[in-house]
């Protein structure tokens, strides 16, 4: 084992039995349960808020966290001699959410309500204001996003000998345009209908902090519990977005299953309701085409002389998926 880590290590009090070596950390059986140990780059401001919120979470049941382990000093980072960071968090050995298993996904979408549900309880503290918390409205980052579509197809529009993707594009740009500009203007009249409801004339935005990053690989399954790991991306906004992303990893491989989306949201809202509003936001994140916006952007933004084939191929895939997603827009989001 690489030195340096274990002049990290050293600074704990923990009897450590075995380490070994994981993707880029070091997981540590220890006296006091399977640990992690792994370099971080981050600000010590940062990693204070992420361990007092996680401090304040319900993980004493059926929700776990990754939950960070401070040194003999009282310090959550641990400093080696070559000036390397580290820090050391509980961690699980459990396997990752299964996505071809409906009532393993049924569960997972019920535990990530009650992580949200937790969150909800954790008062917003001062000293948490900065930009990796406080991150932009959704509505004005798919506005963005339009924007570079826009480019995108501008660019390809003038060019006179157009490549197979190229092609692909302009020929089906219409219609994932057109939904997400109604996407963002549903979004941008959403919120100012909340504001105009308001007594006090505020944003009144459902906002509260969210996981940030969630999939199925941040989802562990263990006998009796999920643990939910990983909350570098936590920020304070709205909750529906992490359903969507779960969400959406599941329909895609599941070919916009209208019935067992409906089931995830039963699931979850079993555990806690959705307002009106959330569940409009829901839709219009949905609605967003927002595989097809990132392989626009990595053309734009890439080597455009020369596309990968299987980039081609996502492209036409989504194209086909088309009329089973908007069959699931349709059903799911009914009424709303």
């Amino acid at each position: 084992m690489n030195e340096k880590y274990v002049e990290a290590l050293e600074q704990y009090e923990l009897e450590i039995f075995s380490v070994r070596k994981g993707r880029g950390s070091w997981i540590c059986e220890t006296e006091d349960g399977c640990k992690l140990l792994k370099e971080y780059r981050g600000t010590v401001k940062r990693l204070e808020f992420e361990d007092q919120v996680l401090d304040q979470l319900d993980t004493g049941g059926a929700l776990r966290a990754d939950r960070y382990v401070r040194n003999r000093e009282g310090s959550l980072l641990s400093i080696a001699g070559d000036g390397t960071r580290y820090v050391l968090k509980d961690w699980f050995l459990d396997r990752e959410c299964d996505l071809k298993d409906n009532r393993e996904i049924r569960l997972a979408a019920s535990r990530l309500a009650m992580l949200h549900k937790s969150l909800r309880k954790v008062p917003f503290q001062e000293e948490w204001n900065m930009g990796s918390i406080l991150i932009e409205p959704l509505e004005t980052e798919l506005e963005r996003h339009n924007r570079e579509l826009q480019r995108a197809r501008n660019y390809i529009r003038g060019k006179r000998k157009k490549s197979e993707f190229e092609l692909c594009v302009i020929g089906n740009y219409n219609m994932f345009y057109e939904q997400a500009v109604q996407a963002v203007e549903g979004l941008k009249g959403l919120w100012e209908e909340t504001r105009a409801a308001s007594l006090d004339g505020e944003d009144s935005k459902p906002l509260y902090l969210c996981h940030g990053d969630l999939d199925q690989h941040h989802l562990l399954m263990g006998d009796g519990y999920t643990a939910i790991i990983e909350y570098n991306r936590m920020h304070l906004g709205v909750q529906s977005t992490d359903l969507y992303r779960f969400m959406r990893k599941v329909m895609e491989k599941h070919n916009w299953n209208v019935d067992l989306g409906r089931s995830m949201m039963d699931a979850y809202e079993r555990v806690l309701d959705m307002s009106a509003k959330e569940m409009r936001c829901l839709y219009y994140m949905f609605l967003y085409p927002e595989k097809y916006w990132k392989q626009i952007n990595f053309y734009y933004n890439a080597n455009k002389a020369w596309i990968p084939a299987r980039n081609i191929e996502k492209l036409r895939s989504l194209e086909e998926q088309q009329p089973v997603r908007n069959r699931f827009l349709e059903q799911i989001f009914a009424g709303v």
